[in-house]
């Protein structure tokens, strides 16, 4: 039986984690800055927050998922049976899982940008990993039917939509913020 679930316990994982990268950029701005140091701690908070809102049950913990009920593999059906709405958020299920990856993309971006010849390099490979996160989302949700989710691809198409349009706006906020100064706000 999966021992825990439901919005309280996703909002404390949050919360801890929030308190625990709040105590990351501390450590870190008096090396890279405010930006760059919560940049980098907001990143991983983002990562934080997706890992609990995906992976912890929504409504409290499910129980046993009989081998019968439980899925043997991913939905491919692109743009599938996604339900308005969602246990916090009015629209679309489509459209949360696009927006809960838009900071990571920004954040990494920002992030990066203190080192502007690292952009060309790392922001490839960052997509690419935060590709790699959101598969391994629907991974874990398909092995660990106790959770109570449903792999489906078409998270995975949205995930990386929303981390895309992220670095479009990491960019922008890049240029307004300047890390790269070496003057972020120290």
């Amino acid at each position: 039986m999966f021992p825990v679930g439901g919005v309280g316990v996703m909002l404390l994982l949050i919360a801890i984690s929030g308190a625990v990268c709040w105590l990351l950029a501390l450590a870190l701005r008096p090396r890279l800055g405010w930006v760059t140091a919560g940049a980098i701690a907001g990143f991983v908070w983002s990562l934080a927050i997706i890992g609990a809102i995906t992976l912890i049950p929504a409504n409290g913990a499910p129980g046993i998922v009989p081998a019968e009920g439980r899925l043997t593999t991913c939905s491919w059906d692109i743009g599938g049976p996604a339900p308005d709405g969602f246990w916090i958020f009015s629209g679309t299920q489509r459209m949360l899982n696009t927006v809960v990856f838009v900071p990571a993309g920004a954040l990494l971006v920002l992030a990066l940008a203190r080192w502007p010849r690292s952009l060309w390099v790392g922001v490839p490979v960052g997509l690419a990993l935060l590709a790699a996160y959101s598969v391994g989302i629907e991974a874990t949700q398909l092995a660990l039917a106790r959770i109570d989710r449903a792999c489906d691809v078409t998270d995975v198409v949205d995930n990386v939509t929303g981390a895309v349009l992220g670095l479009a706006a990491g960019g922008v906020l890049a240029l307004v913020l300047r890390p790269w100064r070496g003057r972020d706000l120290r």
